[in-house]
Order: structure tokens, then sequence, then C-alpha cells
């Protein structure tokens, strides 16, 4: 079958990693069903990939991919949840120390068809496409997560998005108007400012800006870069909820304001099979359609990988099935 994968993993050149061709049909071990790939998105997980981060030599050559949605065995319509827990895990597959994502110990979802857990398999609402669905399993799961389990907030209080344009910050944005927040965001870039405008933001500021009034939570993905007026910004007793570090590790904590205001400082990573199922539903209920910056067939991979490795997308990158 058709699929998109790495072979030898370069950190200079990931790019020049990419391999596009046939693979074998994927294996399918008891209590496993086989999914044909109708629509994926790109993540940052896969520029990761093809420079070696998380990927084991005993697992190359590996197909990328961790988001997916199509067909299932009986021909119904599914989204595929790819965190992977470990075998005898029961509960919250997040906290499975020994948890995976596809693509990294098993063959992701830029192929023809794809091997998960039955358990993974999720309902794709009608109201949602195949190109739609296939953007909420990482960046949009990771979203609902922090908005809505990490953090308790009623309808009208205030929101910071720190940055603007990535699927993580457009899919943040999207879900807190969608639940009824006052969604405020940052971006160094007056276009991606604007055009947070147009997707929900109600407000757009400056990286490191002022803002008018302290506010009730914080959605904090870029990390040394936005960390301190993350918390500054913070009301007493706020919430900054945590998932990602791009701007790189922390170098000052902010240690009194933390314990002077008592801030609640969360950590949050993907989302459960049950929460992608609710977030489905969710969308589909308030007709939220993901923000999609391009659909490419699946064969010109490449260029998408490329545009999400150089930061030039707004909104999601979505592969569908070669012909």
């Amino acid at each position: 079958m058709f699929a998109v994968y790495v072979e030898r993993p370069d950190r200079d050149d990931p790019l020049g990693a990419l391999v596009l061709g046939d693979r074998p049909e994927p294996q399918v071990p008891d209590g496993w069903a086989t999914v044909t790939v109708r629509a994926a998105s790109v993540n940052h997980h896969d520029v990761w990939s093809l420079r070696g981060v998380g990927l084991k030599d005993q697992y190359l050559p590996m197909i990328l991919g961790c988001d997916a949605a199509g067909l299932d065995e009986d021909g119904a319509e599914v989204i595929v949840h790819g965190v992977i827990a470990s075998p005898g895990w029961s509960g919250d597959e997040t906290l499975d120390p020994q948890r995976s994502l596809l693509s990294e110990k098993h063959p992701g979802t830029f192929a023809e068809r794809v091997a998960v857990p039955r358990h993974n398999i999720v309902p794709k609402p009608s109201g949602l496409s195949f190109e739609a669905a296939a953007c909420l399993p990482t960046a949009w799961l990771t979203a609902y997560r922090m908005l809505f389990t990490q953090v308790q907030l009623a309808e009208g209080d205030t929101v910071v998005v720190q940055g603007a344009s990535g699927g993580m910050s457009t899919s943040l944005i999207m879900l807190a108007r969608a639940a009824g927040y006052r969604v405020w965001v940052t971006s160094r870039d007056a276009d991606s400012r604007e055009r947070a405008l147009q997707i929900g933001a109600h407000q757009a500021f400056e990286s490191g800006e002022r803002l008018p009034e302290r506010v009730d939570a914080v959605m904090e993905t870029i990390g040394r870069a936005t960390w301190s007026h993350s918390v500054k910004s913070l009301r007493a007793g706020g919430t900054l909820v945590t998932s990602g570090a791009t701007s790189g590790d922390l170098e000052v904590g902010e240690l009194r304001h933390i314990f002077f205001r008592q801030l609640k400082i969360h950590g949050s990573t993907m989302g459960t099979r049950d929460e992608l199922d609710a977030l489905a539903r969710f969308m589909a209920d308030r007709g939220v359609e993901p923000l999609v910056d391009r659909i490419l067939p699946m064969d010109q991979a490449a260029d998408g990988i490329r545009a999400v490795k150089d930061g030039e997308v707004f909104g999601k990158i979505v592969l569908t099935r070669v012909p």
C-alpha cells in the first residue's frame, strides 16, 4: 500500500528523510482493527519523527502520522484516536507511563490503511467531513482537554491564548469562543492577530503587551518566550494550562507570583478516547469547523510537512488519500 514514512531520520534535514512509496499492509493483532484512511492531518510530531526525536531504530522504517478519519471494517465513518495505551492499562490513557502515539511504536496514519486498537476507534458525527474530523485527534483534542478538563471556567470568563496561528492556537481560540468565553490572543505577527480576530478572538495583543486586566486562565504552548507574561497576566487564583514549550524550557519560573497570588499550574498532554468522542460531538452540535490551512493529496505530504516545519500555516494541513 502507498505510505509516507521515514527510513533514516535526519536531525539537520528532516525533509530529506521523507520517503513516499509502498509499505506492507498493517498487521492486525487480536483486539485491533483496520481503518481505511480518507484524510489525515500533519502535526509537529511528524517533523520531530523525521529528525529521529522519540523514534527508536528498532521501529524503523516508520509510517508517519498521528491523526486520521476514515472507514472501519464495516464501512462506518470513524475517527482514529492516536494515543496507544500499553496492554492491560485501564483508565486515563494519557497517564499511562508506557503509552505511545501512532507513528512511534506502531505504524501511523499517512497510509492507505492503519491498524489501531478497537477502543481507539471513535464514531464520526455526520456533521463533520473526513477532512475536518482528521484535524481533531492531536491539536484539537489537546485544546479540548486544556480548556474543559484541566480548568473549570464559566461562560464570560476571560481566556488568553498565547500565539495565534498554528493548529493548537487556532483550535483553542475557536473552542473557547464556542464555549462562550471571552478570548484574547497574543502574537508577534500583525497578520496573525488580525486573522485570530476573524476566527473568533475578541481582542488581539502584541506578544508581551500589558493586558487591560488580569484574566481567569491562560493557555500556554510556547514556553520560555511567553511564560513570564502568562503568569503575570493571571488574576489571583487563576489557572495556567501548559501543553508545550516550542520556544524552549524555562530559565525563570516566576515563583513569587505563583505562590503569592495562589495560581494554579496544570500540565496537559493530548486527551483520552472519551474526550475525543466528546470533542467531535461538541463540534458537530455547535457547528464548529476546524480551520484548515490547505488540503493536499498524500503524495504531496512533503509540501505540507515543510509548511509546518517552517511555521507557514494558519490552522491545520490535511492530507487526503491518493486516488
